[in-house]
């Protein structure tokens, strides 16, 4: 199938593989260009099936739901990095599919996006890779203390372990169930930042400025941008997303996340082949949102603006907030908390229970400075937080 095509009109029909909150919001952003969205997705009622125009319940792996998929629409592509990448295959030999398999099947794996980071000429933390009781064993020492990560299918810090030693690491690989795993040297870290950009598939490219991240519990909990580092340093961090989209001739929107060391170092951490949690202030900060990006890319479109018109800090909400510190609940939290504030815009996901760490929602807080938006954020923290929290 020609993976590039004249733009489709409105009214054609985008595909979408994956049913959660980063789906909802592409549903949104197409709908708004005049697209219709077909979502497939093995769950009844998730947050992107919800709002989208069409909904096949089936599994990512089912070629009966994938070609009524590719029947349907002109153009498919994904909401979340763990779509198997034999899928998109399949698709791509009946529509226009973006990201494409190969792409996808690297970014899957921490091994080969390691690697692929380093064929970048970028750096990586020193790692090593971890796939039996001799690998352990052979390790040099100097990697403790390290993180250990299974390869495939971990999230929000999911199937990851903290370790200091070889006996340590040997307890963590066989509670992972002896799967393959990367085990990378724990960092000092001033601090952590990503790089959204889009890719068309013509080969233009356009990247949005640079988020300033922070993680709690190995989830990302807030996005300040543009983030509080130096030009020149920026100006790598975007260079280096835009290397890495070119080599790979990726098609879509791709986040890439760094480590920034004390002495300035950039180390690539990971890819997300796919719209990124730390964009979600592109909605209410920049001309295009990474969502309307996707789309526009998926419909053969040129690229949109990606200028911030004024600072912003996003705030994951997460299930937490609908429990006090006794676990009593859930309780729906006072959003008139955040809505009161003028310049605070709250995005809620339509997920229908909450549940401790879960993403339900976020809110993105525009300012005249970084600093005054910052303040506000951590008003509204304060506000929010749950009875005895």
């Amino acid at each position: 199938m020609k993976q590039s095509a004249h733009p489709l009109p409105p009214g054609s029909w985008l595909g979408l593989l994956g049913g959660g909150q980063l789906g909802r919001m592409f549903c949104m952003a197409a709908q708004s260009m005049g697209f219709r969205v077909c979502v497939l997705d093995p769950a009844d009622d998730g947050p992107a099936a919800s709002v989208a125009d069409r909904h096949i319940r089936g599994e990512y792996l089912d070629q009966g739901a994938l070609r009524e998929l590719a029947e349907v629409c002109a153009a498919c592509t994904t909401e979340f990095e763990n779509v198997p990448a034999s899928s998109l295959a399949f698709l791509r030999e009946h529509c226009i599919v973006s990201p494409s398999p190969e792409a996808v099947s690297i970014a899957q794996d921490r091994v080969r996006e390691k690697a692929f980071a380093l064929e970048c000429e970028l750096a990586v933390a020193p790692y090593a890779s971890i796939e039996s009781r001799a690998d352990i064993q052979a390790l040099d020492d100097s990697l403790f203390p390290g993180i250990l990560k299974v390869c495939r299918l971990g999230y929000d810090g999911k199937g990851q372990a903290h370790v200091i030693d070889k006996p340590s690491l040997t307890d963590a690989f066989l509670q992972f169930g002896g799967v393959p795993c990367v085990l990378e040297k724990r960092l000092e870290l001033a601090r952590e930042i990503s790089v959204v950009v889009a890719r068309s598939f013509d080969g233009e490219t356009a990247a949005y400025p640079v988020a300033e991240n922070v993680h709690r519990g190995g989830i990302l909990a807030m996005s300040s941008v543009p983030a509080r580092i130096d030009p020149e340093l920026a100006l790598r961090a975007t260079e280096a997303t835009v290397r890495v989209a070119h080599t790979l001739e990726y098609v879509g929107v791709l986040c890439v996340e760094y480590f920034v060391l004390e002495d300035g170092a950039l180390l690539v951490n990971e890819m997300a082949p796919r719209p990124h949690n730390s964009g979600h202030y592109t909605i209410d900060a920049c001309l295009t949102s990474q969502f309307e990006q996707q789309a526009r890319v998926l419909a053969g479109w040129p690229l949109g603006g990606v200028l911030q018109h004024e600072p912003a800090v996003m705030l994951n909400i997460l299930g937490d907030l609908w429990f006090d510190s006794s676990g009593a609940g859930p309780r729906e939290p006072d959003w008139t908390r955040i809505v009161r504030h003028a310049r605070a815009k709250l995005h809620l996901y339509g997920k229908r229970e909450a549940r401790p760490g879960r993403k339900m929602g976020h809110v993105t807080v525009l300012g005249d400075s970084l600093d005054q938006a910052r303040g506000l954020v951590e008003r509204i923290e304060r506000d929010m937080r749950p009875a005895g929290g």
